[in-house]
């Protein structure tokens, strides 16, 4: 692909440079190499009759065959800038996961399009920075601070009132958060989370701080929204129906609509609706993670994305259209019809419940197989069935793993039945692993040899 200068567009003053009206213009979607999204993305795109311009990440990114490809090498403006075709306008930008909701923001602000302060986007994608802008703008969430992880650890988790919860900056998933119930627990947290950066390749200051943050007891909820010029529309709210009490915090079943009563319902939108608000953020997809119950509630995250997994597909089992297909159409500026929560309603209007179990890595080692599949998806309600992770897979459970075996879809009557449905076919899987063999660096014989310390497993489709 022949890269094209777009230095006026990028000094372009928005109002001087609309979006084309012309599906022919094609979406700007900036995806990592390994992102759950993409796929669900252009398959979006293509049911719109919408042309996309994929940017992603990686030696040899995948690019499907229709999709025009651009290689990032770095989270530079200018450089993805530098890459897109000569003449050619792009309609929109939208980023399909947290790591690049910043870059999405100033491609757009540099394209005159569209997009939420960039500042605001920062602000979704980095934890600290987000707690920060919340309690000063008086939304609940829990206590907090931030602990460099280049000074002295003791005096600081020493005077901390426990349990709390420590935290990469800019990790998802749940990956990286421990829980503490004292001091000594705190450092060996601080220490493995840690070493999960280096890891990761993170560096700068994501790297070297966590953000520290009173453990709250209480149930676990997920909105799914839209903001449309600052409004909340919340398309689902999800229960957390297993407990999430640590130390670590795998995510398992997500089931809609919520249990809650309506007035805690309308609690919640409001909520995250003030978070948005004090972010700068007023357009696009919402993902938002909430805690509490007995109408408390606070704000545990807010990402200006769409929810994480194969969760979206939710939306497309019970409403007949998709998640993506929503926020490609926000993002194109178009109207959607009322009304809200529409994953909770049937075709006909009437109440539709539904659910995922997305499964957890529990064990370490080499994946075999898995059996009962065909067993759990012949059962009442199960929807659909997807194991993620093929054999030969190296397993990493949680805090340092990034990816989940599979997801569970399932439909019922009520959300206690969705919820048993789910439970009922993942008790059908039984997950083989073989244990994981040391990595040996250097021929045998030769004075070099030695067992590699740590792994290079294969990389999570995350």
């Amino acid at each position: 692909m022949a890269p094209g200068a777009v230095a006026a567009a990028a000094a372009a003053d928005p109002g001087e440079n609309p979006p084309p009206e012309s599906s022919s213009c094609p979406l700007l979607l900036i995806a990592p190499a390994a992102s759950y999204r993409t796929a669900a993305y252009l398959a979006a795109a293509r049911a719109l009759g919408q042309s996309v311009l994929l940017a992603s990440a990686g030696e040899l990114p995948l690019v499907p065959a229709n999709v025009t490809g651009v290689r990032l090498t770095g989270s530079s403006r200018t450089e993805l800038l530098a890459c897109l075709p000569s003449g050619v306008r792009i309609r929109a930008v939208l980023a399909t996961d947290d790591e690049t909701v910043p870059l999405a923001s100033r491609v757009a602000a540099a394209l005159g399009l569209p997009h939420n302060p960039t500042d605001a986007a920062l602000a979704s994608t980095r934890k600290d920075i987000g707690r920060a802008r919340l309690a000063a703008a008086g939304v609940p969430v829990p206590e907090f601070l931030r602990l460099d992880l280049n000074a002295p650890l003791a005096e600081p988790l020493a005077s901390l009132c426990y349990p709390v919860v420590l935290k990469p900056l800019a990790l998802s998933g749940s990956r990286g958060v421990i829980r503490a119930d004292d001091p000594q627990s705190a450092l060996q947290a601080a220490q493995r989370i840690a070493r999960l950066l280096v890891d990761a390749g993170v560096s700068g200051e994501t790297g070297s701080t966590l953000l520290v943050e009173r453990y709250v007891p209480g149930s676990e909820f997920a909105l799914e929204g839209l903001l449309e010029s600052g409004r909340l529309r919340v398309l689902g709210l999800f229960d957390k129906p297993d407990p999430l009490c640590g130390p670590f915090f795998a995510e398992t079943l997500y089931v809609t609509p919520s249990r809650l009563a309506t007035e805690e319902q309308e609690q919640i939108r409001r909520i995250v609706e003030r978070a948005c608000a004090a972010y700068g953020l007023h357009s696009g997809p919402v993902h938002a993670e909430i805690r509490g119950g007995s109408g408390k509630f606070i704000i545990l995250e807010v990402a200006a994305r769409t929810i994480g997994g194969l969760c979206a597909q939710l939306f497309e089992l019970v409403a007949g259209t998709t998640w993506e297909e929503m926020v490609i159409r926000n993002a194109l500026g178009e109207s959607l019809a009322e009304p809200s929560q529409e994953l909770a309603r049937a075709a006909d209007g009437g109440p539709m419940c539904a659910g995922i179990y997305m499964l957890p890595v529990r064990e370490a080692g080499i994946l075999r197989r898995v059996e009962g599949v065909g067993a759990a998806r012949r059962l009442p309600g199960i929807l659909e069935l997807i194991i993620w992770l093929r054999e030969g897979y190296e397993l990493v459970p949680l805090p340092e793993g990034a990816s989940y075996l599979g997801f569970i879809f399932a439909q019922g009557d009520t959300p206690g039945q969705v919820e048993q449905f789910l439970r009922d076919a993942a008790r059908e899987l039984r997950v083989v692993v073989a244990p994981a063999l040391p990595v040996r660096v250097g021929a045998v014989g030769d004075p070099n040899h030695r067992q590699a310390p740590g792994r290079d497993h294969k990389k999570s489709p995350a």
